[in-house]
């Protein structure tokens, strides 16, 4: 069976590509391995354009922003809520610091204004340094102009705060360990990297595109599940992408695992970059320098996710990083390939049940694998950890479901179970993400792109991958 273009994944990034080139006029078919959909809601900004250019509203797509967005557990059993007003949050903060709640309206306008440097360069593939074209050259002028004119504080502050540990920066502005501990686990949000690591004020950043001056987390949406009962797309579940199928140097379709083949002169993949090049492709048409970057793009699986029954529980939002000391320490556990002790855990509560982000849990272990007792020793652990501040739970959660990164690969298809498709470290953004010539979503083989969160610009912005390689696909594809 023939088509204008084929697209691996049918996670958010992969139906926005589908659906850019449907509306477009060409015939698109989404080849998803899973065979069902995912239910949990879909984390990340969801970019206006998205939703404007693929009139998403009239469809019934719904962006949510928890107000507190986070909730921070206190050593004293009391609470640090921060809302998406910051005076509201300066009389939060107050309780604990008269000096910090004097400082945090100027902090979050401050680092409000950096994010909308970033989320100006996440609305378009990424800045091409090396370029000499004309218009590439014009819109690297534009981009500098328009950070220019929003003043010499905020130039300065952006090349100054983006190489820092997210703890330097804290430390610069903040006294109380719990309003830095809930900041600092922003920046290193499926990072194998602790607080005091190079680099991690830009993930704090990253994670606040998109959001009022002050709010660190991004919102949740049903845009997956939008997209998938969108019409104009074809969308095939339980059909597993064995091959992507090459011939003269240029894609010419995909086989699957059934042996079944599919041929189109265009396949984008939001699958993530090493899975796709590595797991897909015949690595004989790729130069062995692209092979060997892509081997070292940084996947390290970090999180797992726990879930627990908790009937009868109040909980809401809750998170444990009561310190940047505490965030620190966890790390170390990980950095030797051990499971945190101490995690730092998020946990939202819903209908009686209890789902954790737990960091930091280490894809590869020290010592042996994972098994059914590390599983069940992960889950009393974070039970443990959400029961010394929500007392209810003890003897009433009871552990529903414990998936490490290693489950996560094989849940999801992506590699160490990393479900940004690589972590967003300096090395690792805008025009070296996947890697350095790859960044413009199209990769050396003629007519095979990539379009998911391994690509610009990143994970934590649903949909924003997706448009931007969908565009470059679109100017480049036969009319």
């Amino acid at each position: 069976m023939s088509y204008d273009a084929i697209v691996i994944g049918a996670g958010v990034n992969g139906l926005v590509t589908a659906h850019y080139l449907a509306r477009a006029g060409r015939r698109v078919v989404v080849l998803e391995r899973a065979v069902a959909p995912d239910e949990a809601p879909d984390a990340g900004w969801v970019p206006p354009a998205v939703i404007k250019e693929l009139k998403l509203t009239a469809h019934g797509v719904r962006v949510e922003r928890p107000n507190p967005w986070i909730v921070a557990a206190l050593p004293d059993g009391g609470r640090l809520e921060l809302f998406a007003d910051p005076a509201r949050s300066a009389d939060a903060i107050r309780r604990l610091s008269s000096a910090d709640a004097a400082r945090w309206p100027e902090f979050a306008a401050r680092m409000g204004r950096l994010a909308a440097v970033l989320e100006d360069l996440y609305a378009a593939p990424p800045p091409d340094v090396r370029s000499r074209d004309p218009g590439e050259l014009l819109r690297l002028a534009g981009l500098a102009l328009r950070t220019r004119r929003l003043g010499k504080r905020t130039v300065v502050d952006l090349l100054r705060v983006l190489p820092m540990s997210v703890a330097e920066l804290l430390d610069d502005w903040f006294e109380t360990d719990a309003l830095k501990g809930v900041l600092a686990a922003a920046g290193v949000l499926h990072l194998q990297q602790g607080p005091r690591s190079g680099g991690t004020a830009f993930s704090l950043l990253h994670h606040h595109v998109g959001s009022p001056p002050g709010v660190f987390r991004s919102p949740r949406s049903n845009l997956g599940a939008v997209l998938a009962r969108l019409p104009g797309v074809e969308i095939r579940r339980g059909a597993e992408v064995a091959r992507i199928d090459v011939a003269a140097g240029r894609v010419r379709g995909v086989t699957l695992a059934t042996g079944e083949e599919l041929v189109a002169p265009i396949v984008a993949s939001s699958a993530d970059p090493r899975r796709t090049v590595l797991g897909m492709l015949d690595a004989g048409w790729l130069d062995p320098e692209q092979v060997a970057a892509l081997r070292h793009v940084k996947c390290r699986g970090v999180v797992a996710r726990v879930s627990l029954a908790c009937e009868g529980v109040d909980a809401g939002e809750l998170a444990v990083a009561p310190s940047m000391e505490y965030l620190e320490r966890a790390y170390d556990d990980a950095k030797y390939r051990r499971v945190s002790a101490r995690p730092y855990v998020e946990g939202s509560l819903r209908n009686g049940v209890m789902d954790a982000h737990v960091q930091y849990t280490p894809y590869r272990l020290a010592d042996g694998a994972w098994d059914a007792e590390r599983r069940r020793a992960l889950g009393e652990s974070v039970m443990r950890t959400l029961g010394e501040h929500v007392p209810e739970l003890r003897g009433k959660a009871v552990v529903r479901e414990v998936l490490t990164p290693l489950d996560l690969e094989g849940r999801y298809g992506v590699t160490e179970g990393h479900l940004y498709h690589g972590e967003l470290t300096l090395d690792q953004i805008l025009f070296m993400r996947p890697v350095p010539g790859w960044s413009r979503y199209r990769t050396s083989i003629g007519g095979l792109y990539l379009c998911g969160a391994g690509t610009h610009p990143g994970g934590a912005i649903a949909g924003g991958p997706g448009r931007n390689a969908a565009r470059v696909m679109l100017q480049e594809m036969p009319r």
